[in-house]
């Protein structure tokens, strides 16, 4: 087929947004939490963005390393700036080494159509609850513990996501009026006028850059923390799982071919590499962020080029603020985010058919959304589809 050119309308810049709900409520706590650079944080996310947007000419998504981003929040205690560098770099590494050899693909070969299915099915179950978290808590925003209540113990950030939801689904195809451009337009506004900035001081330009300085202590503990809990997950999910949405979303496009278990690989491997010696934030691509941005009306690499510029636009201009530009939107909008995009990727099991797969699908989709660990998922399925092959098992 063709090869589409790159779009810069506003349903594409729509589209460029709907992997926001991600993305902003890992990115943010983990800055904060952790100390991390913003501006190496945003610049990172920029430039493999637009890079992915040259390179694929798809709305291929960058988000945080999520199990990485979860523990390092969790117990700042335990992960300093150095480990979450040291497990950044060291990922790279392993991510290249995986491309580089070939091994990437021999280790595809073990994901079958109905794991991948249930991966993906686990991963939109697991963003529909976590969407529905965001819609439901007190707290309108992301940093702010301060709940506005309406009365009867409904809070303005309720109200927010019901009134949201229903926008979105008045909207969901409309190109004059993209649903996620309006909902997140709005969900600025409302930030800012309640005065989510009132408190940061204006001052223009980026935040000093400077290597992470690193030892062998750093290496092992950012190993042991977080690359074995990652890795799992960035496989499936992040390269076998962007690979197979790409093709089921995007068909036979020529751009499609280009998203490859080696080019994913690559790509993550090289700028988790950069970003652990900056002290940036690990990153990766991800079914579920392409099924957002697919969802929202992204259907080019123009999306990839407009968000990356906002993101290195805030990096380099507004380094200072940028934790409280990006904590603007209310956690209700960013939920709604999730809710469509969880939405979008569970629907990819309508390719199905067989029974027998149908069940295996289920089963890991149901153990990764209960255990909300990739790895344990795939591995049951993987054990369940051997055992009902070898015994012709029927369901």
């Amino acid at each position: 087929m063709q090869k589409e050119n790159y779009r810069f309308d506003r349903v594409e810049f729509a589209g460029s947004l709907g992997d926001l709900g991600t993305l902003i409520p890992l990115a943010v706590p983990l800055i904060v939490v952790t100390g991390l650079n913003v501006t190496s944080v945003l610049l990172c996310v920029g430039l493999l963005y637009i890079a992915s947007g040259l390179y694929y000419n798809l709305p291929i998504p960058v988000q945080p390393l999520k199990v990485v981003a979860a523990i390092a929040i969790a117990y700042p205690e335990k992960i300093t700036i150095a480990t979450i560098a040291a497990a950044g770099i060291t990922i790279g590494v392993i991510l290249l080494l995986l491309a580089l050899t070939g091994l990437i693909n021999w280790l595809a070969g073990y994901f079958s159509k109905p794991i991948i299915r249930g991966i993906q099915l686990g991963l939109g179950l697991i963003l529909i609850a976590k969407g529905i978290e965001f819609i439901r808590q007190p707290e309108l925003f992301i940093n702010n513990t301060n709940a506005i209540n309406l009365g009867s113990g409904i809070s303005l950030n309720l109200i927010t996501g019901m009134i949201s939801v229903l926008v979105v689904l008045f909207l969901i195809s409309n190109k004059r009026y993209p649903a996620a451009l309006v909902i997140v337009t709005a969900g600025i506004i409302i930030g800012v006028c309640l005065g989510t900035l009132k408190d940061a001081a204006l001052v223009l330009g980026p935040l000093p850059l400077s290597t992470v300085k690193l030892n062998a202590p750093d290496f092992l503990n950012g190993f042991i923390l977080l690359v074995i809990p990652q890795l799992p997950l960035t496989i499936g999910n992040a390269i076998i799982g962007t690979a197979d949405t790409s093709k089921s979303l995007f068909g036979q496009r020529d751009e499609v071919n280009r998203v490859t278990h080696k080019n994913l690989s690559i790509s993550m491997g090289i700028v988790n590499i950069i970003a652990g010696i900056t002290g940036g934030m690990p990153v990766c691509h991800g079914a579920g962020g392409l099924a957002a941005h697919y969802r929202f009306g992204a259907r080019t690499g123009g999306s990839n080029l407009m968000i990356g510029l906002i993101f290195l636009v805030v990096a380099l201009v507004f380094g200072s603020i940028a934790v409280n530009l990006l904590s603007s939107i209310p956690c209700a909008i960013l939920g709604t985010l999730l809710l469509f995009a969880g939405l979008e990727l569970g629907m990819l099991i309508r390719d199905v058919k067989e029974k027998k797969d149908l069940f295996i699908v289920l089963i890991v989709a149901g153990i990764g959304f209960a255990t909300t660990n990739m790895g344990v998922a795939f591995l049951t399925g993987m054990i369940i589809d051997i055992i009902m092959k070898w015994k012709d098992i029927s369901v």
